[in-house]
């Protein structure tokens, strides 16, 4: 039995930021039969947090809860059905809830083992982040080589990692982003886009007037709409985040999934497509384990350089949700529990 003591943060009301409360624990959590208990080195950031605290996400836990979408650390107790994984073997885990702490219980079914070399931080990125963008690149649309995608939030953890994909597929790429991301969204290969001064569907009619083969757009509202008409005939919407609930809250969002449901019915050639991470993970599991592998694969190439925009210790949950929330940083914001 490990002397460590867990702590974790909590979710204490629906709210902002500073309903996040971090706590110590004199007993480590013990897994059940089919579980793992995983020393957390790594537990990634991600909007979906963010939506959860504010009551904004389906099938968020009762308050209090631990947030915290995806992990890596090392399993350092396992029930007695585990047989095949190790102590002291390093895995990541699509969690959902439960990784912001020192120790998380994590179905042995979800695990993917992850390479020892690979740094913890760059790892946890790939499992959220890297597989949303794969999958919507190569499960749900399968571009080809010259085919045009367009990236909203191209500067955020799923852009910026669709971003690098789509250079490696050889896609001709747009990203839209606030100005001073534009020369990170430019180094990934994307012709970059400012969305709070240009209209992005007439620039993209400049920059490509015969239309898009693929839009991902995780902003939601009206804006899904005006992706559409980005759109060639043949090209496809994927939706796969509501961004706009938290500024203008769930009937922005709203009209988005009826304009959703409208566009399937327009006989035009075009596609949409909902996209969403759990779902395709629990619908089709081998297919996250072989994605997240082939993923690990390429960053122990070092052909993929996952963007850190901060790391935190576990205390400074608030402040990490802040910034992802306020869009002030560039990539994947990465808590270090044990730091």
């Amino acid at each position: 039995m490990p002397s460590e003591k867990n702590a974790r943060i909590i979710v204490t009301a629906v709210g902002g930021p500073e309903v996040l409360k971090y706590v110590d624990e004199a007993e480590l959590p013990q897994p059940g039969a089919d579980q793992v208990r995983v020393k957390v080195l790594a537990a990634g950031v991600a909007f979906a947090d963010v939506l959860m605290r504010r009551g904004m996400y389906p099938g968020t836990p009762p308050i209090p809860f631990t947030p915290g979408y995806d992990v890596v650390g090392d399993i350092d107790a396992a029930g007695e059905n585990v047989k095949e994984f190790r102590i002291g073997q390093r895995v990541a885990a699509l969690t959902m809830v439960g990784g912001y702490s020192r120790f998380a219980l994590v179905p042995a079914a979800h695990l993917v083992s992850v390479p020892n070399a690979l740094d913890p931080a760059e790892a946890v990125s790939l499992v959220l982040n890297y597989v949303t963008a794969w999958q919507m690149l190569h499960r749900v649309v399968k571009l080809r080589a010259g085919q045009a995608l367009l990236v909203h939030a191209a500067a955020g953890g799923v852009g910026t990692a669709a971003l690098q994909l789509g250079k490696i597929d050889q896609l001709e790429m747009f990203g839209t982003a606030s100005r001073p991301k534009h020369e990170l969204v430019s180094a990934l290969g994307a012709t970059p886009i400012d969305y709070r001064t240009e209209d992005f569907v007439a620039r993209i009619r400049q920059l490509a007037p015969q239309g898009l083969d693929c839009v991902l757009d995780p902003i939601g509202g009206k804006q899904w709409w005006s992706s559409y008409r980005c759109l060639r005939r043949g090209g496809t919407l994927v939706c796969y985040g509501a961004q706009v609930m938290v500024a203008n809250g769930k009937a922005a969002a709203g009209l988005g999934f009826a304009l959703l449901v409208l566009m399937k019915t327009i006989p035009d050639g075009k596609k949409t497509s909902w996209y969403n991470i759990k779902t395709l993970r629990d619908q089709r599991p081998e297919w996250f384990r072989e994605d997240l592998s082939a993923l690990f694969g390429l960053l122990e190439a070092r052909s993929i350089h996952p963007v850190i925009a901060a790391k935190f210790p576990l205390r400074e949950a608030p402040q990490a949700n802040e910034m992802l929330e306020k869009a002030q940083i560039a990539g994947k914001i990465v808590l270090l529990p044990h730091a």
